[in-house]
């Protein structure tokens, strides 16, 4: 009596997404993402489309709004004077350096207030979460105005309380010059954001998993080698997120300098430039132009972090 058998093949050989393709489960996850987030695209892209498309088209033109009749197609003339002049490149340079103070210590401080509010105790952690929060949810112009405030040369209480360290006195004039009011200007930067940036690295070391930290203390790793081997590696989508949102959102500050120096002492941001030919000198055609590079420079920085960090998300999910 003989037996038939399945070729060992047939019974045991695992199936998988063909090689350099994706699976059938990542392709579904695809699709109901394009569900669920096509209709407030779309919505979103409408209501964008058309601000950023007669930017465009205004910044070809020389057209001064007191002036509307003398409105002539200049071609690319507006970027040339831009691009060419120094004014725009001082403000290049005061925004990146505020972005890059602002978020290298909001990075950090932001993953310090994580740690903390994931290892707070259960009966205070939404205590001290709200806590954190609180900034975050200040108007960004209200917070300029309190910090302007507190730093101001007559009304402030800045230069009476610190008056013992070393540099500040009772006529400290923290918005006089350039460095003091840069100073002041990331310090309400900093207060103010850091809360996001640390609630979504909490989100981020939530996605660490637990048995490698047990596994790692096992193993007889320090709280520091934890820290860079385990929790920083598992938590790179959450980094970058973060990175990019704040960096994205600090390129663009306005608020602050607009309360505090109004673009004097040459702290002019590129969106105060922009502001400042639009509305203050009513020179449509140059302030599109300046708004159009900024919205370039951004996608710059967005393109640069994405392909920097390369975070590969389908892996953070768990597919294959």
């Amino acid at each position: 009596m003989s037996t038939t058998t399945l070729p060992p093949t047939e019974k045991t050989q695992p199936v998988s997404a063909p090689k350099g393709g994706i699976s059938d489960r990542s392709r579904a996850e695809r699709k109901l993402g394009w569900l669920l987030a096509g209709p407030a695209f779309l919505v979103m892209l409408a209501v964008t489309a058309y601000p950023i498309l007669q930017a465009v088209y205004d910044s070809l033109f020389s057209y001064r709004l007191t002036d509307p009749a003398n409105r002539s197609f200049n071609g690319l003339t507006n970027y040339w004077v831009i691009l060419t002049d120094q004014l725009w490149w001082t403000a290049i340079g005061v925004t990146l350096l505020i972005t890059v103070i602002t978020v290298a210590v909001e990075l950090v401080l932001g993953f310090a207030l994580a740690l903390v509010m994931s290892k707070a105790l259960s009966s205070i952690r939404p205590v001290v979460r709200a806590a954190i929060l609180i900034p975050y949810a200040v108007i960004t112009v209200v917070s300029a105005f309190a910090w302007q405030f507190a730093f101001d040369i007559n009304t402030g209480f800045v230069n009476s309380w610190f008056a013992w360290l070393p540099g500040i006195s009772p006529t400290t004039d923290w918005f006089g010059d350039f460095g003091t009011s840069l100073l002041v200007i990331c310090l309400a930067e900093i207060w103010k954001t850091t809360p996001f940036i640390s609630l979504l690295l909490l989100a981020g070391l939530a996605q660490v998993p637990e048995v490698l930290q047990e596994a790692a203390k096992v193993d007889g790793a320090s709280w520091w080698q934890r820290m860079w081997k385990v929790t920083i590696p598992n938590m790179k989508a959450a980094i970058m997120v973060a990175l990019l949102f704040r960096t994205l959102d600090a390129f663009r500050v306005f608020d602050s300098i607009f309360v505090m120096t109004g673009g004097a002492n040459n702290t002019e941001s590129v969106s105060f430039l922009a502001y400042r030919q639009t509305i203050a000198r009513l020179e449509i055609g140059l302030g599109s132009a300046v708004s159009v590079l900024l919205f370039l420079a951004v996608v710059l920085i967005a393109a640069l972090f994405i392909k920097g960090f390369k975070v590969d998300l389908a892996g953070t999910r768990g597919d294959s």
